[in-house]
């Protein structure tokens, strides 16, 4: 077999700054900041107004998705996917660094990452320890909005690094993917109760493995080394040469999983977009595990 080469998950804050420095910024490379938090927390347009990456544009991820679903930030169409990130001045040359500024140094900037893979889009990075490492080292922001010209983007949906309800529901069957969910343990037992969320208990999808997304990084919020992530999945009994389903609640911390895979040269983890959110309200009760009432979500 083939060893694919993979292009870089991953960039330094050091890396960046020196692009942004060497003048890099333009068509073949643009930053884009997802920072997304819950509702009457923190402001991440407001934070990002008043200071970003130099050259950085803002991904709103409430804007870039299917509005017209009834589940939490499923994906938009190709058409509307191509539209956004045009507008952002991504063609289908341009290195895409994505970042956010949450606390943990990485929340939303994975479920980026994967958007654009699963659009057909190579070239693109997670800046490894995100805006909260950019500011401890001392590299520059500004709050100059970026106004970057716009690009033609193609968007082709790579169906392989997707999954459907359908096809979730028929692997419980067929046990043809290994399902990992990446909530914190407390949300997948169903002991504890999911967050901002209405009408959602809480409970995993009956077979799934539980490797909560906080775990893949350092205290300092970087990315682990291959080696610490491998050792993760083995103990988990995670076999990374076998297919791989990952799923949270409602698509985002479930691509932690696919990056942590495909540094350790798994490219095709598939995130099951609708997650704990349309499974739910959707599947049979038999096929919901909680440990709070009734034993079952």
């Amino acid at each position: 077999m083939v060893q694919q080469v993979l292009y870089r998950a991953l960039v330094s804050t050091k890396w960046l700054a020196e692009s942004i420095r060497s003048g890099h910024l333009g068509p073949g490379l643009r930053v884009l900041d997802a920072s997304w938090y819950s509702p009457g927390t923190r402001q991440a347009r407001k934070e990002y107004q008043e200071r970003h990456v130099p050259g950085a544009s803002f991904f709103d991820i409430e804007e870039c998705r299917d509005t017209s679903s009834p589940y939490e930030m499923m994906l938009p169409s190709e058409a509307f996917f191509g539209d956004y990130v045009g507008r952002l001045g991504i063609s289908n040359d341009t290195h895409v660094v994505v970042y956010d500024g949450d606390d943990l140094g990485s929340f939303y900037a994975p479920r980026i990452w994967w958007m654009f893979r699963v659009f057909g889009h190579r070239t693109v990075s997670v800046l490894n320890g995100g805006f909260r490492n950019w500011l401890k080292e001392g590299h520059p922001v500004t709050s100059e909005p970026s106004r970057p010209e716009p690009a033609l983007f193609k968007a082709t949906l790579n169906r392989s690094l997707l999954k459907t309800y359908e096809q979730v529901m028929e692997n419980m069957e067929s046990k043809r993917f290994q399902l990992v969910d990446s909530r914190a343990q407390g949300r997948y037992l169903g002991i504890d109760p999911e967050p901002d969320a209405v009408g959602l208990g809480s409970g995993h999808i009956r077979g799934s493995l539980n490797m909560p997304f906080m775990d893949f990084l350092t205290q300092d919020g970087f990315e682990k080394s291959p080696e610490e992530l491998r050792a993760m999945f083995q103990a988990k009994k995670v076999d990374l040469a076998q297919p791989l389903i990952a799923t949270c609640r409602k698509g985002v911390t479930a691509c932690h999983i696919a990056l942590a895979a495909y540094l350790c040269g798994k490219p095709d983890v598939a995130v099951y977009d609708g997650s704990w959110s349309e499974w739910f309200r959707r599947a049979p009760p038999e096929t919901r595990v909680s440990q709070g009432k009734g034993g079952k979500a």
